[in-house]
């Protein structure tokens, strides 16, 4: 499935295993490519896609790429987290991938950084391929770190605001919310309370509301995670204490944490026809581009609306911003078949046809810049929005590390204790945090 909420559980199983990634997995793009990517020869390319209907696509993908390169065949190796790509990187040997798909773009700061996933450079360059001309500049900022590039974008999320329109004009509500504060204004009057419960909710804002997390939330403020010297920012830029404070007025303003938390347990699965917007019980729902696709599936009875997510008040010229994120892909240093995984690689990631398909097949947005606007595109009115967020100069996403996402984990820790009321000194508590991720860094280095 496009899992992208999954992003947040396998990092946190990667963050142990990738950091025992050593030196030995640093071999350069240079001294590995020199197989000949015209020769007989057969890949092995890994993804985390569990889904039939996604695991279908990869393979009709794969087929298309085959039947391009009658050379080369592709054996694919589906449901693969981070956890499982970092072992078999760090053993190497003939039984790991040559090509590696990866849902933790916030991981590719350590992809990078040790070496687990290629240099990419000489191969860009022995092709010629302007990258200005090919990806956005966010894309191209999340693949690489410290100036390697170990990655390409595979396909783009971005995150909007999902919202039921029957509720809105049952509360007589005309419009979706651009700002904060009347956003908090929409989930109070779409809120119906029952007893200790709700009969429908508003907005679950809690940070374990699936995909109500503080880098979701943070793309809505202007924010810099680092500052010039990489040191962590969260005390000193006071977008993340105007988003905290905000996130925890709507958590107290729609009833509290416990009380909201104890309606979140009844929630079903994600990934299934019961999550709580396709059932009614939340009125309006952070996701990405991919639930329109569950949506059809579940045969939602009600009609649904897309916006952009709001911004803060004094930031409303940047309404239409979002959090971006993406599948990325890279090749596996120890691989002695780099020409021919290359291939593969430019395939999936450059060939305008091959984006369009696989964007449609899946329900993603296309990576480059030319598949966005290719006529086969499949595009209807809400998933337009989703193409505009990912277009929009404003729009997001996490800074890179050397420890990927152990950063934002410690942020999210410190988010979840504020948010039930554990911490009182907003101020004191982001210097401690900061200085938590100064230390996690340095450790890493």
């Amino acid at each position: 499935m496009p899992v992208r909420a999954r992003r947040v559980a396998v990092a946190l199983a990667a963050t142990a295993s990738i950091a025992l990634l050593t030196s030995a997995c640093t071999g350069s793009a240079d001294d590995a490519a020199s197989d000949d990517p015209k020769a007989e020869t057969t890949i092995t390319f890994w993804h985390g896609w569990s889904a039939p209907s996604e695991v279908k696509a990869i393979k009709d993908n794969v087929a298309r790429f085959e039947k391009a390169h009658p050379n080369i065949k592709v054996k694919v190796v589906g449901n693969i987290n981070d956890d499982k790509l970092s072992q078999a990187l760090r053993a190497g040997g003939s039984n790991g991938p040559d090509v590696a798909a990866s849902f933790t773009t916030s991981n590719v700061g350590k992809f990078c950084h040790t070496g687990a996933l290629a240099d990419l450079g000489p191969f860009l360059e022995k092709d010629k391929v302007d990258l200005d001309k090919t990806f956005s500049k966010v894309l191209q900022d999340y693949t690489r770190f410290e100036g390697r590039r170990c990655a390409l974008p595979l396909l783009s999320d971005a995150y909007g605001l999902y919202y039921n329109k029957d509720a809105f004009e049952a509360a007589g509500i005309p419009a979706p919310p651009k700002t904060w504060s009347e956003f908090t204004r929409v989930a109070k009057k779409l809120t119906k309370e029952k007893g200790d419960s709700y009969e429908q909710l508003g907005f679950m804002p809690n940070y374990l509301g699936y995909e109500t997390v503080p880098s979701h939330y943070m793309s809505q403020w202007k924010h810099t995670y680092f500052d010039a010297n990489g040191k962590s920012n969260l005390a000193k830029d006071p977008g993340f204490a105007k988003m905290l404070t905000y996130q925890k007025s709507l958590v107290d303003g729609l009833g509290g944490f416990e009380k909201l938390d104890r309606y979140r347990t009844t929630f079903g699965d994600e990934w299934g026809a019961k999550h709580p917007f396709h059932t009614g019980q939340v009125a309006m729902q952070l996701d990405g581009e991919w639930r329109l696709n569950f949506i059809k599936d579940a045969k939602v009875p009600f009609e649904v609306g897309v916006a952009p997510l709001p911004v803060a008040d004094d930031e409303v010229a940047e309404y239409g911003k979002g959090y971006l994120s993406g599948t990325i892909i890279g090749l596996a240093p120890q691989s002695k078949k780099q020409n021919a995984a290359w291939e593969l690689i430019k395939y999936m990631t450059m060939d305008t046809e091959a984006v369009v398909q696989f964007a449609n097949d899946i329900g993603n947005v296309p990576s480059t810049l030319e598949a966005l606007k290719s006529p086969n595109l499949k595009v209807d009115a809400r998933f337009k929005v989703f193409l505009d967020i990912a277009r929009h100069p404003a729009s997001s996403t996490s800074d890179g590390a050397v420890n990927g996402s152990t950063y934002q984990d410690t942020f999210q820790d410190f988010a979840q204790k504020y948010e039930k009321g554990e911490v009182k000194d907003l101020k004191k508590g982001l210097e401690e945090t900061a200085a938590q991720i100064d230390r996690d860094i340095a450790q890493a280095k």
